[in-house]
């Protein structure tokens, strides 16, 4: 097992609290069923669903639909594996191991950058989510949608209600602290496969076969396709960028190196295919059946018009949405805020103020606007991608796998570099950004837009890696330097 000592000596007050603090052995309790369940939970949403399916609506047909999905989870994976390594040899969150290559203040920033990612999908998937909780209640209430009439702030009051009840279960899960995570992961992940099977069931007899809805033509070909294919593997990508740095805010609390490794490879890219696979025969069998791509899950189940059908298909995936948000765009972000405020914050705190933060984003303005989607899904993967790349190329080319734990809480230790700040890693950052993003702002570099997480994570690592390259010199530590294991 390749975890370290949790003892932190004489740590510095600003940068330390328990939520912080390396997780001790025996709080290292989830095995690879728990990563398993929590990955399900996290792909098996409607923000995903609605995503894989779009690719039809772009004009791709199923099998270069799911070619996409597989590219996209296969870099994921690999880059996920990559950043999730330290986690759980230290027992130590994204916002601490992050200090090693920033710096103490410098890791601020991109801490920050990723918080508010984490709050903006958190608002969207909360909107997302809410449709199915109007679904259930219009079941039950007849009269819902007349409340419609009665809106203010851009949205109707029935949507007010579904919005806030949905936001108040994130409170409830978020509450109790990981481990109600933990426990709500286990059953939450598995239910929507459930609903997914039921509805590729439904679409198989809407399509009188497997056959026409694998039979259906795309409209894309030669360069229009190539580029739409590869904006499309990105913006997959950026769905879940933020996971790629914040990994190991979950693989902390692993009890080894193998029970993440096995638990995400099968969470991730076996079950996010899968689940995709799903979603684009489901959104074939709309085209059979209603002559038109339904992308949203919610209205293809008020397509039946059975009480049963909407009420039990819309629990699913209300669960599964609570499941993905929590996860992915609140544990998160906590720890980030915490970070900021170790000595006025812990995980409970953290976590309300950021559900509370991401009603302001006000997703209900900008949601159904597929082209802005993909716009801000390209841009947080080429923000990001270079902070990633530098964290990834920190730990295994700078610093040769080893981080001294101590220094992480200290203002004076291995990672103080200009006053707590890092110039190289944001010169490298700065670059990435500029490189990843430069084809939104120059038309004859479009092209590599298309790439920009790809261009991101490789530039600002390789950058990162040329201007540290003093550190490569250091030796691997010495026997007595190592800290035992437990």
């Amino acid at each position: 097992m390749e975890t370290v000592s949790s003892r932190v000596n004489h740590p510095d007050p600003s940068l330390y609290n328990e939520d912080l603090a390396p997780v001790p052995k025996e709080k290292r309790t989830w095995d690879w069923i728990n990563y398993s369940t929590i990955w399900m939970g996290m792909v098996h949403n409607i923000v995903s669903y609605e995503l894989a399916a779009s690719l039809l609506g772009m004009g791709m047909n199923v099998w270069q639909a799911l070619s996409a999905v597989i590219l996209s989870n296969i870099v994921l994976i690999a880059a996920i594996w990559l950043n999730s390594t330290a986690g759980t040899k230290y027992g130590l969150p994204f916002p601490v191991l992050i200090r090693a290559s920033f710096g103490y203040h410098g890791a601020h920033f991109p801490v920050m950058i990723r918080a508010f990612v984490g709050i903006f999908w958190f608002a969207a998937q909360a909107y997302a989510g809410s449709k199915a909780v109007g679904a259930i209640i219009s079941v039950i209430y007849p009269g819902w949608d007349s409340l419609g009439r009665i809106a203010f702030l851009g949205m109707g009051l029935q949507d007010w209600i579904s919005f806030g009840v949905f936001w108040l279960l994130h409170a409830w899960v978020i509450s109790h602290g990981m481990e109600r995570v933990r426990h709500f992961e286990m059953w939450a992940g598995p239910l929507v496969i459930v609903l997914g099977f039921g509805l590729v069931g439904w679409a198989i007899r809407a399509a009188g076969g497997v056959g026409p809805l694998f039979s259906i033509q795309g409209t894309l070909s030669g360069g229009s396709f190539w580029n739409s294919f590869f904006l499309s593997v990105t913006g997959l990508i950026g769905v879940l960028a933020t996971l790629v740095l914040n990994i190991p805010d979950l693989t902390r609390y692993s009890r080894s190196q193998k029970d993440q490794v096995v638990g995400q490879a099968i969470g991730l890219p076996v079950m996010m295919t899968v689940f995709a696979f799903m979603s684009i025969m489901i959104t074939a069998g709309t085209i059979i059946a209603f002559g038109k791509p339904i992308t949203n899950p919610v209205d293809i189940l008020l397509q039946f018009h059975h009480p049963v059908v909407i009420l039990l298909g819309a629990i699913s995936l209300l669960v599964a949405t609570l499941s993905v948000n929590i996860v992915a765009n609140v544990v998160s972000p906590a720890y980030d805020l915490v970070n900021l405020l170790p000595k006025k914050l812990n995980f409970v705190k953290a976590g309300m103020l950021s559900i509370v933060i991401g009603l302001f984003f006000a997703p209900w303005l900008w949601y159904d606007n597929s082209s802005t989607i993909y716009t801000i899904l390209g841009a947080i993967g080429g923000t990001l991608g270079p902070v990633a790349g530098i964290m990834i190329t920190d730990y295994y080319w700078v610093r040769r796998r080893h981080y001294d734990i101590s220094s992480l809480f200290s203002k004076q230790g291995d990672f103080s570099y200009v006053r707590g700040w890092n110039p190289h890693a944001y010169i490298a950052m700065a670059v990435g950004v500029v490189a990843a993003l430069i084809g939104l702002f120059v038309p004859a570099l479009s092209v590599v837009y298309t790439y920009n997480w790809f261009v991101g994570i490789l530039v600002g690592g390789l950058v990162y890696t040329l201007l540290m390259r003093g550190e490569l010199t250091k030796s691997v530590p010495t026997a007595r330097e190592k800290v035992d294991t437990i």
